[in-house]
């Protein structure tokens, strides 16, 4: 990976899902507004800072490119687009912010 681009395999979810209230939503049902993505990083690039593998991240599907590599989707999306990182090595400390 180049720059500041991140590679990520997005996660599956199962056809059907459940609301917090336990009513059952089919996956043919279409989302009222965004809905963010959440998925593991493969590869990143070498201007990536706040971003390791192995790391879970969320972001907007409308922000990314799709590429597949031995017979594997996987997407592209820029540092700059992810909007939280889900990692153990993070604890409680705070990332702070950069621009």
């Amino acid at each position: 990976m180049l720059n500041d681009r991140v590679l990520v395999a997005e996660d599956r979810e199962a056809g059907e899902r459940k609301s917090s209230g336990g009513i059952l939503i089919p996956a043919t049902a279409a989302m009222g507004g965004t809905r963010l993505s959440w998925c593991k990083v493969v590869a990143v690039g070498s201007l990536v800072r706040a971003v390791e593998v192995d790391d879970r991240v969320l972001f907007d599907p409308a922000d990314k490119a799709e590429v597949e590599v031995h017979g594997e989707v996987y997407l592209v999306v820029r540092e700059r687009d992810i909007h939280a990182v889900a990692a153990d090595r993070l604890g409680d400390n705070p990332t702070g912010l950069y621009l």
